[in-house]
Order: structure tokens, then sequence, then C-alpha cells
């Protein structure tokens, strides 16, 4: 069955061109102008994906992220005006999955939304050659599950904070640049003021780190990129 897209946008012209071309990709569509619609959508068709318009009329697409990311894992990507930086960090600190500076590519929206499906379509199963689930200070990584485990609480992980987690665990000790970190998660050629990487990496800390502020596992190694302490130094 082809995977469901739900795109969110209050700007009808812009949303019909958009369920058009996502369509003649194989995917199944459905539209809502509002936050309103959408949920009487989701009642009635959960989808895989939410492709949503910041500056949405009403409940904007900040607060839909928030809300959604709080009682689901849906994948999320938000479709925002060139120029609103702070609201793109904000979306990713909220737990949106990816961003799409409007006017977008089609091209590079419809890459970033099969890459993003490929990862929620994997959520479940072990990749091969990799043990299912690693251990580090209190934590298991689960990578069935995708969520982080310990004796006080469970961590799941959306799929993007995933990628980067097992970017990082499958190579400990070493430093990956933030260019690295994104052609590893299938986003291919980051943009100098591309903050995904940094935001995601922060993402994971405040869920596994005692002090975010200074961690212990997720070290930043300044002009060089992130580096996962190996298990086996500590």
């Amino acid at each position: 069955m082809a995977q469901h897209i739900l795109i969110v946008e209050d700007d009808r012209t812009t949303r019909m061109r958009l369920a058009a071309y996502l369509r003649e990709q194989g995917y199944r569509i459905s539209e809502a102008e509002d936050a309103d619609e959408m949920e009487n959508v989701i009642g009635i068709d959960p989808p895989d994906l939410l492709l949503v318009d910041i500056n949405l009329d009403g409940k904007d697409g900040l607060t839909i992220t928030r809300e959604q990311r709080a009682v689901s894992r849906v994948g999320i990507i938000l479709l925002t005006a060139r120029g609103d930086q702070v609201d793109k960090i904000v979306g990713l600190e909220m737990g949106a999955d990816d961003y799409v500076t409007k006017p977008y590519d089609k091209r590079e929206l419809a890459a970033r939304v099969k890459n993003l499906l490929a990862r929620i379509a994997d959520i479940g199963q072990a990749p091969q050659g990799l043990p299912p689930v690693e251990t580090f200070g209190p934590w298991c990584f689960d990578r069935i599950r995708r969520r982080l485990v310990s004796a006080a609480r469970t961590e799941t992980l959306t799929p993007q904070e995933f990628a980067v987690m097992a970017a990082l665990a499958d190579h400990p000790g070493q430093t990956l640049s933030r260019t690295r970190l994104a052609e590893m998660m299938g986003r291919g050629a980051m943009r100098s003021n591309d903050r995904m990487i940094d935001v995601l990496v922060g993402r994971l800390r405040k869920k596994l780190e005692e002090d975010p502020v200074n961690p212990e596992w997720i070290l930043t190694q300044h002009g060089r990129g992130y580096h996962f302490v190996d298990p086996a130094s500590v």
C-alpha cells in the first residue's frame, strides 16, 4: 500500500500543486487547510508523514509539531518561508524531522520525503549486520525499537534522531563532521547555515545526558564535528 502523506497548507493553490506532484511520485495524499481538518484526517486515516506549513492561520505549524510529537512518532517536515531561520530551529527543537524552504525545489522536497519515509518504514526492523542493542553507561541503545532505555526511563527517538545516534554509535571514538553526518542521513550537501545536525545532537543530549550542557557521551570537537565516546574506553 502506498505511503500516506498529509499536507497541511492554507494556501489552496500551493496545496493542490504539491498534492498533485506527490501523487505523481506514487504517494497517497490527503489535504488539510488547518489544524482542525488535519486532526479529522488523522483520526480517520493516520498518515506516515505530515508536511506542515509553519505560517498557518490559527494553530500554526510549530504548535502542531509540538502537539503531534507529544503523542506520535509520525514524520514531520515543515514548510518554511525564506529567512525564517529562528522558526526552523525552533521547529526542529520541538521535534520536526526536517524542513524545506519556500519557494522549494520539488525534486529536493521529493528527495527529503523519500528519505524520511524510508527511515520511518524501517522502524521495527533490525539493521543487517548490526547488534540490535548496544550498551553505554546507564543506557541501552535499542535499534529494533528505535529508543534509548535506562533503568530510570525510556526515550523514544524520532527517525532523524535515530539516524544521528546510529551514525555516532557506529563510529565510537571517531569525530564525524556535520557534513558527514548529513550525508549519512541522506541529506546530501549541507548549506553553510544549516543547523539541523546541531539541533538533533542537542535533542539527543537532552534525552541521554545527565547534564546536557556538560555532556559525557556526545562531545563537540570544535571546528570538526561530533564525537561519541567509545564505551570501552570509559
